[in-house]
C-alpha cells in the first residue's frame, strides 16, 4: 500500500485509571470503591467468562452489571413494579479499567443518579478483590407492557428510587439503601 492509499490512522480510546475523573455521562469519580454503592451485589466468575487471552471476555461485563441491576431493582427491598409493567434497557455505557481473571467473584456496585419522566439512570462499577475493573452508565426505562412505550413513575417509584441516589459529585453522600 502507497502512502496515498494508507487509510486514515484511528486514535485509540483512552482507558480511564480507577482514580481519573470519569467522562461527564459515566459513573463519577467519586464512586471508586465498592462500599462507594448503596446497593452491592456480589457474582462468581465463570471458567467460561474467560477468554483466550486468560481474563474475563468483555461481554460478560454487561452480565456482571444486570446482575447489579437486578439486585438493585427486584432484590434492594423489592420490586417496585406496577402491574403490567417492565423494566427495559435503553442504554449501556461502559468503560473497562482493568482486566479480571477467573477463579473468583465480582462485586457490583450500582447507584441511582438521576430519575427521568419514565427512566432512571444508574452509576455502576465491577470490583475485583476491591480493585475497580469496569465503571458504566445505565439507563433504564419503565415501560407499559401493553403499549410498549414508556409510561411515568408514580410518586411512589420515584421516593423509592431516590433511597439508592448518590449526589454524583466527589465527596458526594450515599442515601442509604
Amino acid at each position: 500500500m502507497s502512502t496515498t492509499d494508507a487509510a486514515p490512522a484511528v486514535p485509540s480510546p483512552a482507558v480511564p485509571s480507577p482514580a481519573a475523573p470519569a467522562s461527564a455521562a459515566l459513573a463519577p469519580a467519586a464512586l471508586v470503591l465498592p462500599d462507594h454503592f448503596p446497593s452491592l451485589t456480589t457474582d462468581t466468575i465463570r471458567y467460561g467468562d474467560t477468554d483466550r487471552q486468560g481474563h474475563v471476555n468483555n461481554a460478560v461485563f454487561a452480565t456482571y452489571l444486570e446482575t447489579g441491576r437486578c439486585h438493585l431493582l427486584f432484590e434492594g427491598g423489592g420490586a417496585r413494579l406496577r402491574a403490567g409493567t417492565a423494566f427495559v434497557m435503553a442504554r449501556l455505557e461502559l468503560d473497562y479499567v482493568a482486566e479480571v481473571h477467573w477463579p473468583g467473584s465480582v462485586q457490583i456496585g450500582t447507584a441511582v443518579l438521576a430519575v427521568g419522566r419514565s427512566s432512571v439512570r444508574l452509576a455502576q462499577a465491577v470490583f475485583q478483590d476491591g480493585r475497580c475493573a469496569a465503571r458504566a452508565e445505565t439507563v433504564v426505562v419503565l415501560m407499559d407492557e401493553q403499549t410498549r412505550r414508556s409510561t411515568p413513575w408514580t410518586d411512589a417509584e420515584r421516593a423509592w428510587l431516590a433511597r439508592w441516589q448518590v449526589s454524583g459529585q466527589p465527596g458526594g453522600s450515599v442515601a442509604a439503601g
